[in-house]
């Protein structure tokens, strides 16, 4: 997600701290490689211009110049400059009461990934407590009715069809339908083409006629970059787009599309889908983002991702277990299975500080799944107790797991190592450092990543009883 731009980012923070001193050479030498890093990611002309030339501005006064710790301070104003860029804050849809419709209306061009959306959304409104009904007007391309009626199937959410060959008609017949049988959200999936043209933008702003949608929500594809913003800017030309749904993030590696939409269109991105799965979609916080791009991880998210999958007494069981240094192979067995639950490991690497720019797809996740083969081949005592692996242990193990005696060695000396590290509480460096310490957290939790496999001394549990506002709180103060 955003690596080219993340790894240039990341790199210009990392000169920046610790920089006793600030000259006007240095702020204006760093601000042109922003700027080269900018058009590469192929962010627009005049957005790149506008946050140059305002970041040289604020850069070059005396609050940085003359200040304690100048290279924090021009990291501030960068981090600052580009929450800017991408919004300031999340934007909310702006749902009415449940007593009444609330009608949303996607749109966008053909393979963006509308209905894709449209089921993504309607199963968080779901998880939300809102009563969703899915809305299939996309009569143009084939199957897309019946892949929208698989997809509602599949989250539980009822999609309303009829043989009519009148997308308008089907939209307007949804609402009484809605209103008959108790539903307080309405999301039409519309029909695209491969190109904005006259009869698609005709049939558009007659559903959104008979409708009076309260969201008028584009789905573009991130990956196209700019072209996703003259999208954006023709739809809303004519229906007048109250938002932005951005796909294929997870794929999106300069990150264009994001990072001009609001400053050209004034349209908020809201959600962005960040892999295949209906639970891979995620509101979209621009500060949050912006520390992504950074290299400053994203705790909050991370905090939010494992307090959504984990178990809150297994997770202050394992957090006792690590302060008492008691950190067995079965722990190291539930951690796997913990961290495989919160979902795309890249986006989870993504989010932890300092971990920017790891390929995951470069982590040895065989090694994982092989090093988790092999625990489960022991028995429970020896999960708990490694010492009393000896030689013939070892072979009936491997032969077990499908390893070889040299795979289980390794795996044990791995977790030794583990076990040491956590024991040695690291002082980590920087704002992340105090930030985790400050939470109460093991900065040790986010080293070990190339151990057991590639997640052997990554601790997840700890962040399960996190409180989110201390949280949030604290984010905003180490920026």
């Amino acid at each position: 997600m955003l690596e080219k731009i993340t790894s240039t980012f990341s790199g210009i923070v990392k000169k920046l701290s610790g920089k006793s001193t600030i000259t006007e050479k240095n702020i204006e030498d760093t601000v042109e490689e922003i700027k080269m890093a900018l058009l590469e990611a192929d962010v627009n002309l005049r957005v790149v211009r506008r946050f140059v030339n305002s970041t040289i501005e604020e850069a070059k006064g005396e609050k940085v110049l003359k200040a304690v710790d100048p290279g924090q301070q021009f990291t501030k104003i960068i981090y600052d400059k580009m929450v800017s860029m991408l919004g300031d804050t999340k934007q909310e849809l702006h749902l009415k009461g449940p007593d009444t419709q609330s009608i949303i209306l996607m749109l966008g061009l053909q393979g963006a990934g509308k209905t894709t959306a449209a089921h993504k959304l309607a199963a968080k409104l779901k998880k939300d407590g809102r009563k969703p009904l899915l809305v299939a007007c996309d009569l143009v391309r084939p199957a897309a009715v019946e892949q929208l009626s698989q997809l509602g199937q599949k989250i539980g959410v009822e999609v309303y069809k009829e043989d009519s060959k009148d997308a308008v008609k089907n939209a307007k017949e949804s609402i009484a339908y809605a209103r008959k049988n108790g539903y307080d959200t309405i999301i039409i999936d519309t029909a695209g083409r491969l190109q904005i043209d006259e009869e698609m933008m005709a049939e558009l702003v007659k559903i959104k006629k008979v409708t009076d949608p309260v969201e008028v929500l584009l789905v573009a594809d991130s990956m196209t970059g700019q072209n996703a913003v003259d999208i954006a800017k023709s739809f809303d030309e004519q229906l007048g787009l109250t938002g932005v749904i951005l796909t294929k993030f997870d794929s999106d590696a300069r990150g264009g599309a994001a990072l001009s939409l609001k400053t050209i269109t004034g349209k908020p991105i809201l959600y962005i889908g960040t892999g295949e799965k209906t639970e891979d979609f995620e509101v979209f916080h621009p500060e949050r983002i912006a520390s992504r791009i950074l290299g400053m991880g994203d705790v909050v998210s991370l905090v939010e991702k494992a307090q959504e999958t984990m178990d809150a007494e297994a997770a202050l069981k394992m957090q006792k277990k690590l302060q008492r240094n008691e950190f067995t192979l079965q722990d190291m067995l539930e951690q796997f299975q913990s961290v495989k639950k919160m979902g795309n490991m890249q986006s989870i690497i993504d989010m932890i500080p300092g971990m920017s720019g790891i390929d995951a797809s470069q982590m040895d996740m065989s090694g994982m799944k092989k090093n988790e083969a092999i625990i489960q081949s022991m028995t429970y005592k020896e999960r708990l107790n490694h010492l009393i692996i000896g030689p013939s242990r070892r072979k009936r193990i491997a032969k077990g797991s499908g390893t070889t005696v040299a795979e289980v060695n390794k795996l044990i000396k791995q977790f030794e190592k583990t076990k040491l590290m956590m024991k040695k509480v690291s002082r980590n460096r920087g704002m992340q450092g105090k930030m985790m310490n400050q939470l109460g957290l093991d900065p040790s939790m986010m080293n070990g990543m190339g151990g057991a496999g590639g997640l052997g001394g990554m601790d997840m549990s700890a962040l399960k009883g996190m409180d989110m506002k201390k949280l949030q709180d604290l984010a905003k103060r180490f920026r």
